[in-house]
């Protein structure tokens, strides 16, 4: 609901909950009335508040992920080097799929060292 249309709502709800109150009250009310005037404000004033602040919008999920990588070429690592060409990292936000095709060749060369071409998901 956007904010113009609360506020109508807001006065007319507002106008609504004062109207038969009032009335009662301006004839030399009985016990019975002021009580039931108390009620229906109260009743009325906790209506109000639950529409307007009850309810919030949920944010959407977010959406899945595809990560796709085709011919990605060659990687190579060396002396503690790190060398990837394809998809590294955590996977993306809301879950997906992930696909390499004809990745090539991956070299790693003395301790330490690490060489992908495809998919790699290490934290």
């Amino acid at each position: 609901m956007s904010q113009g249309w609360k506020i109508t709502v807001a006065v007319i709800a507002g106008l609504v909950i004062v109207s038969t109150p009032l009335l009662w009250l301006l004839d030399g009310p009985g016990t019975g009335q002021i009580v039931g005037a108390s009620v229906q404000a109260a009743t009325g004033v906790g209506a109000l508040l639950w529409a307007l602040l009850g309810q919030q919008p949920t944010p959407p999920a977010p959406l899945p992920v595809n990560e796709e990588v085709i011919v990605t070429g060659s990687a190579q690592g060396t002396d503690g080097g790190d060398a990837h060409t394809g998809i590294k990292g955590p996977a993306g936000p809301g879950g997906g799929s992930s696909r390499a095709e004809r990745t090539g060749d991956a070299v790693a060369d003395g301790p330490g060292s690490s060489a992908g071409t495809g998919i790699d998901r290490r934290p």
